[in-house]
């Protein structure tokens, strides 16, 4: 397969590549080469910008690495000095207790974490407007482990000059409501025949997160190869956690079949419309770049 080099991504932002291999080089080595020099190539491009933009989104299916790549750029601006912060949407998930309220109230696919509507968006709009703010904020910590919010937050002091939020599904818009009706998977034939749990997520994403969506400057989308490889790339995620914690593989397909319907309506949609599109191949590498100029 053909992976793009570090000078290809260079060219593709058209930054000059000695001071970008020189600030990439400062980057954490242990790190996939193909992330790192995407880092650096989107660090200088918006460092020398006429204007930072706010927020930057970094979406992508589960496994594809947003959480690497969003990381790697919060170092290298730290090293530009752009006072970044780095949020994760996955830790503003409603508590454990909020989503099984939910769950008996809505649908019980609920209970289980990731599709929108499980998100405390109140919270992540206020956090956003926070943190470019004078002063110390308050920052949710998701225990994944333990499935619920974790007692205690980080603290970050602000103002933050740029904030990147990463999320699976960040950026993502509704589908129009002809395509709910027909199940998609296994997951949405046997545990939501009539469409509940579906049309509850699609109305979610359409009243509650576009809110936040409009707030993002710029959107970089990393577009998986398919589902098969979202599959096997949470499995390497669960190796990384304590072998009390890990998912079967059943446990593994059943959790990826809750996003399998938003995955692939991202993939249709964001492909065109996101402002950075990386396309990965089977190998977790970015095979090409695409900006919208």
């Amino acid at each position: 397969m053909v992976h793009l080099s570090a000078q290809q991504i260079f060219q593709t932002f058209r930054v000059a590549p000695q001071p970008a291999a020189d600030l990439m080089a400062r980057l954490r080595p242990d790190s996939p080469a193909d992330w790192r020099a995407l880092a650096t190539a989107l660090a200088l491009k918006l460092e020398r910008a006429d204007r930072l933009p706010r927020v930057l989104g970094i979406s992508g299916g589960q496994g594809s690495g947003k959480s690497t790549l969003s990381h790697l750029l919060g170092q290298a601006l730290q090293l530009l000095d752009v006072r970044v912060l780095v949020l994760s949407l996955d830790d503003f998930y409603l508590t454990r207790m909020q989503r099984g309220q939910l769950a008996r109230r809505e649908h019980p696919l609920l209970a289980t974490r990731g599709v929108p509507g499980t998100h405390d968006m109140v919270l992540l709009r206020e956090t956003l407007a926070a943190v470019f703010t004078q002063g110390r904020q308050a920052l949710p910590v998701f225990d994944k482990g333990r499935d619920d919010r974790a007692p205690d937050p980080v603290w970050f002091d602000g103002p933050a000059d740029l904030v990147v939020l990463e999320g699976w599904c960040v950026g993502a818009t509704p589908e129009p409501e002809i395509r709910l009706v027909e199940p998609l998977n296994a997951l949405e034939r046997d545990e939501d025949p009539q469409g509940r749990w579906r049309g509850y997520v699609n109305e979610s994403l359409s009243l509650h997160y576009q809110n936040v969506w409009r707030q993002l400057d710029s959107l970089l989308y990393l577009v998986v190869p398919d589902i098969a490889a979202v599959r096997r790339w949470r499995g390497e995620q669960e190796l990384e956690r304590p072998a009390a914690q890990r998912m079967t593989p059943e446990q593994i397909a059943r959790f990826v079949a809750h996003y399998e319907r938003l995955t692939l309506w991202m993939r249709d949609t964001l492909t065109t419309t996101a402002d950075i599109v990386g396309f990965l191949d089977a190998d977790h590498r970015l095979e090409a770049l695409r900006r919208l100029e």
